[in-house]
């Protein structure tokens, strides 16, 4: 159970992640030590998961995202494991998620330009297992990106 310190220090690190530990103790209002061991039970309980760079991949030269809906084909016992396990091979798929519904599976993609994102598409998408139906979603803009929790 975590407490309003507990809180605050996550709200920091959403934040600013790259404070030091004596810095968010100060912010907080704890020793280094005491901070230290309570970011240490975040981990240990699996609230908090790590600290993160994040990327503008469009900085890095990839200049189109897609998002591609995918229905398997669900007679096949194990569609969904060897569906999962080539998707996680493909490099430029820089997220995967399952779904309950008509779509099972969401992809997120990354390509350099359209030509890239098409050779992808032949070479590495429509040869994963167990396809029976996939749509894709070109991202215009992202309106918001924000994986900070309202805490």
């Amino acid at each position: 159970m975590q407490d309003d310190t507990d809180r605050r220090l996550l709200r920091l690190l959403q934040e600013a992640p790259d404070l030091s530990t004596a810095e968010l103790a100060d912010r907080v209002g704890l020793t280094a030590m005491r901070c230290a061991r309570r970011l240490a039970r975040l981990e240990e309980t699996g609230v908090l998961r790590g600290v993160r760079g994040v990327i503008d991949w469009k900085a890095l030269g990839f200049a189109v995202a897609v998002s591609l809906r995918v229905t398997l084909d669900k007679t096949q016992p194990r569609a969904f494991d060897e569906f999962l396990a080539r998707a996680r091979q493909v490099p430029e798929v820089i997220e995967i998620q399952t779904f309950l519904g008509r779509v099972d599976v969401r992809l997120q993609i990354v390509a350099r330009d359209l030509g890239h994102y098409r050779d992808l598409y032949r070479e590495k998408i429509l040869v994963l297992p167990h396809i029976a139906d996939i749509e894709s979603l070109m991202t215009l803009s992202v309106v918001k990106s924000d994986e900070a929790l309202p805490l």
